[in-house]
């Protein structure tokens, strides 16, 4: 039990580390020019010595990404619980969101630097349009799957429709409501990325954009190895907060004992 407790809790670690290792030697083996694919040794070189740059990029992403993000999380709660609460509301509004959502964010960049021009306000707008949908449709289907039995019971002991979705359909959406910020927050910095490289005079994607003009390959990727370190931080946030507030729900992820 021990060493499976170990491998369980060193899996990841092992995983990456393999990931990076096929990666070096693959590219080593087969002669692979840098500026079509560095190695990761490549990459992470860039890192270290471009990081006086990397940094205050980085940090104006993750600004924009957490602004954009928290926006997203206020109005996708609110809205998902007005449709989750109301049927009419969610077969009316369901049709929109989804189309809404088809439409590429990218596409939408454009328009958002005629309204706002170019900077941050794109960006954050972005994060917003990209990280809402999720959250929204995601407490909107744990408040509206409310077994109508459990409804019914509690109608007969006095229970008001207000009361069944503050003691019921809150709690009940809690599992959706964490499990969507772990997708949402990864798709903000998405989202924030893609305005910045189309829309922006700083950033990640802004720094990816002219690294890449410049045939800077390994900056690109390591640009791209502080995107996903950023993502993976946020994502764990979001996983301590699911596990904290809804242990109940997640305890099959915990079975050995590393939560």
């Amino acid at each position: 039990m021990k060493w499976r407790r170990a491998l369980f809790t060193a899996s990841p670690w092992i995983t990456t580390i393999g990931f990076f290792l096929l990666w070096e030697i693959g590219c080593r083996a087969f002669n692979v020019a840098t500026f079509v694919l560095p190695t990761p040794s490549d990459a992470f070189k860039a890192l270290v010595d471009n990081w006086s740059g990397i940094w205050p990029n980085a940090r104006h992403t993750m600004f924009t990404t957490l602004i954009g993000f928290g926006i997203a999380v206020v109005f996708g709660v609110v809205l998902g619980v007005a449709v989750g609460a109301s049927a009419l509301l969610y077969r009316s509004l369901n049709p929109l969101l989804v189309g809404f959502n088809s439409i590429p964010k990218v596409a939408v960049v454009p328009i958002l630097v005629l309204w706002f021009g170019i900077g941050t306000a794109p960006a954050i707008i972005t994060a917003f349009l990209v990280a809402f949908f999720p959250i929204s449709v995601n407490v909107a289907a744990g408040i509206a799957t409310t077994e109508p039995e459990l409804e019914d019971v509690l109608r007969s002991l006095g229970a008001s429709k207000l009361d069944i979705l503050y003691r019921v359909g809150l709690p009940r959406s809690l599992p959706y409501f964490f499990a969507s910020l772990k997708v949402a927050i990864t798709l903000a910095f998405v989202g924030s990325v893609i305005s910045e490289t189309v829309a922006a005079n700083e950033g990640i994607g802004y720094l990816m954009l002219t690294a890449s003009s410049t045939f800077r390959v390994p900056l690109v990727f390591a640009s791209l190895f502080v995107i996903a370190a950023m993502g993976i931080l946020m994502y764990a946030v979001a996983a301590a907060f699911e596990r904290r507030h809804t242990k109940w729900a997640t305890r099959g992820l915990d079975q050995y004992g590393t939560g």
